[in-house]
């Protein structure tokens, strides 16, 4: 058996759920077909999902392709829920992008598609509703071509497109077409032989006459049809052979490759992220689904290792009993933490367990059930393991845990390996991002930040704590929510859309008792100290506030950094305890600065401590050190700055000068601008805050015919608008 880690992502109501609805039923892993209408379908359980009809939170189904289980990951489409496919990225092996076959490439389906593209991760477009009033073939496979891959290659095409009867046509070099449990084909079903019961010798003739010139009509339109099909599809063997030397020379030779051939070069291209191949079909009626089953063999799986061994980057460590009978380590390379007999993460037998942590949810009874990506060694229940996390400043937070349950998704196996997706239980720490085996990298992104932020606060008063609780436990499953603590009792909190900030009010007043309310949303600025700021505060015996002396200095450090912290002193010129205090203390103040934004991009130093014992107390130190950064940040002057993003905005002619001038007015800066054609494309930079409001406004300034695409970009000082 081997395992394939996919993912359905799409702009919002391309069809995605539906499709993954359909997988599941063709591939035998359902018996009824679900409907995102009425809210029946597998992987958009919650009920705010069904309501909205909306996918809000990752989830994961499972179904069987021959020998190969295909584990599929629904992500949401809504620009909102970003973050949510931000997580889903780090652990698969693939992509299915759906688009539709009516709106062809929109503009969140380019930033996937980009996001894909960087990764390298292998992925295949499937273009859906080919059976819709308005759907395309030809110009959506050029719109595919212009802005996400101009190495598409189609592995069908469409016949009948636009309406009830759209049928797909397969190449010959196509993956062979899945015919499981449901024997779904893409091809139209064959005619119906009819009988004609003539009058006389006379009519009888007339008829057969009439019904050979019928069919005359129709083998010549099955010519024409069998020629275009042959033109598209050494179309696309030539896109091919841009990639491959051996292919084109076959081509300049005026030899017409094998579907064997090609199909080895359409794999190879594939699992390299160089080539994807796109496929025509209809998640509701569905047409070309037989033939996506069959092309997803193109994406690359790992063979399942068994259970009680590692393979981990390709090679095998089996446990060998020592003379007491307990088990001996294994030394290997190239994974993280260290072995030992007792069970714990790298103890041999389990291999160097390595696995990340996307989804966290909340199970009937309140607890925590994490989804994790097993990439090395296995996972059971009560194994001892140490999950890392990677802080905001760079540090890395370690933890103990013993998993209560483990089941394997598709399999319901009690032990994980090596390819696995597995729920795990009872770990009441795990968050999403925690890691096994070794730490994530430091400041990974797929996707920009949330750019907005939102000031909760509680309906009836005297819930505030209750309101924070159930933030920081969304908080959990969410990272970026990113909450912070504001004077008054009310808690900031991040976001990426006004659609994400209901989702939350209802989670709130449905999963935690608590109704919210919200302020309008703002801008997320942050600030950088524009010099160099000391301050320090000496113990006071009698009337002081603290029973410390914290000497601190605050320079400007590299944009990017984050907040940096070292020491000037000793290390043991203070207990731990003592120095940790202060860290913490220097931390919380930078959370908000003297502009009431946080901090960042700045190198905090200790310079002087000095503590009376036994009456000085770890307090002391935290409140000394956020009194003493107050100052020294005072003196050094800070700067406001605002994210930004770099656009290319393609829109036509006629709109060019009110879509300059509005961008104007959103703080954008154009500096370049061409011609094609009939259409303008303008560059520029935009504040990631105004990022929304353009392109909420793009269909009406440029008669809906506007193309934007944005990525994170830096930062600016706050401009006056």
């Amino acid at each position: 058996m081997h395992i394939l880690n996919i993912g359905i992502l799409a702009h919002v109501d391309a069809g995605k759920t539906s499709l993954t609805e359909r997988l599941l039923f063709e591939s035998g892993a359902i018996a009824r077909l679900g409907s995102v209408d009425d809210g029946s379908t597998q992987t958009d359980s919650g009920e705010i999902e069904r309501r909205r009809g909306i996918t809000i939170r990752s989830a994961v189904a499972s179904f069987t392709v021959g020998d190969l289980r295909v584990n599929l990951v629904d992500t949401p489409g809504h620009a909102d829920f970003v973050a949510e496919v931000e997580r889903a990225l780090d652990v698969l092996d693939g992509a299915v992008l759906v688009l539709s076959a009516v709106e062809g490439v929109q503009p969140h389906t380019r930033v996937l598609m980009k996001t894909l593209r960087r990764l390298r991760l292998p992925t295949l477009i499937f273009v859906n509703k080919i059976d819709r009033m308005g759907a395309r073939e030809a110009g959506v496979l050029a719109e595919i071509r212009r802005w996400l891959s101009p190495r598409a290659v189609p592995l069908s095409t469409v016949s009948g497109i636009g309406g009830p009867g759209a049928a797909t046509r397969p190449f010959a070099f196509a993956p062979p077409a899945f015919r499981g449990a449901r024997g779904l084909s893409g091809a139209a079903g064959g005619g119906s032989e009819e009988v004609v019961r003539a009058g006389g010798p006379v009519e009888a003739e007339a008829v057969r006459a009439d019904a050979r010139r019928a069919e005359d009509r129709r083998a010549e339109a099955r010519d024409v049809e069998a020629r275009d099909v042959e033109a598209r599809a050494v179309e696309a063997v030539e896109v091919l052979a841009e990639g491959d030397d051996g292919l084109l020379e076959l081509l300049v030779d005026g030899v017409v490759p094998g579907p064997g051939r090609v199909r080895e070069a359409l794999a190879a291209q594939c699992a390299s992220g160089e080539a994807h191949p796109v496929s025509f079909g209809s998640a509701i009626t569905g047409q070309g689904v037989a033939e996506l089953l069959g092309a997803i063999r193109l994406l690359p799986a790992a063979p399942q290792p068994p259970t009680g061994s590692d393979e981990a980057d390709g090679r095998i460590t089996t446990a060998k009993p020592t003379t007491t009978g307990a088990t001996a380590t294994t030394a290997t390379t190239g994974a993280a933490g260290a072995a030992d007999a007792t069970g714990a993460v790298g103890a041999v037998g389990r291999g160097f367990t390595r696995a990340t942590v996307f989804a966290v949810e909340r199970g009937r009874a309140g607890e925590k059930v994490a989804y994790l990506r097993l990439r090395g060694g296995e996972l059971r229940a009560r194994q001892r393991v140490t999950f890392l996390r990677r802080e905001p400043g760079g540090g890395v937070h370690a933890y103990e845990g013993r998993p209560s349950g483990v089941a394997v998704v598709g399999s319901g196996a009690r032990v994980a390996v090596a390819g696995d997706i597995a729920t795990v239980r009872g770990v009441p720490e795990i968050r999403v991002g925690d890691r096994l085996g070794e730490p994530g990298p430091a400041g990974q992104a797929h996707f920009a930040p949330p750019s907005l932020e939102t000031v909760v606060r509680p309906r009836i008063p005297g819930q505030e704590p209750r309101l924070h609780a159930a933030l920081v436990a969304l908080a959990e499953q969410d990272p970026l929510i990113g909450t912070r603590t504001l004077p008054g009792g009310g808690t900031a909190v991040l976001l990426y859309g006004e659609v994400q900030k209901e989702v939350i009010g209802e989670t709130l007043a449905r999963d935690f008792g608590v109704e919210a309310e919200f302020e309008p949303s703002r801008p997320v600025y942050f600030e950088r100290p524009s010099g160099t700021g000391a301050a320090r505060e000496e113990m006071r015996q009698a009337g002081g506030a603290f029973m410390a002396t914290v000497g601190l200095r605050v320079e400007p450090a590299a944009p990017g950094s984050g907040v940096l912290y070292r020491l000037e002193v000793d290390l043991g010129s203070l207990p731990p305890a003592f120095h940790r205090a202060i860290e913490e203390g220097v931390r919380h103040t930078l959370g908000s600065g003297p502009r009431g934004w946080p901090v960042t991009d700045v190198l905090v130093t200790l310079t002087a401590t000095g503590y009376a014992s036994p009456v000085t107390a770890a307090g002391d130190f935290r409140g000394q050190a956020r009194a003493v950064l107050s100052e020294a940040l005072r003196r050094a002057g800070t700067k406001v700055y605002e994210p930004c993003h770099r656009f290319e905005l393609e829109v036509p002619a006629d709109a060019f000068a009110t879509v300059s001038a509005a961008l104007a007015g959103l703080g954008a800066a154009l500096d370049g601008t061409s011609r094609r054609a009939e259409t303008w494309v303008l560059e520029g930079e935009i504040p990631a805050a105004s990022v929304h409001e353009a392109e909420r406004r793009l269909p009406g300034l440029s008669h809906g015919e506007g193309m934007w695409w944005s990525r994170p970009s830096g930062d600016r000082p706050i401009r006056a608008r």
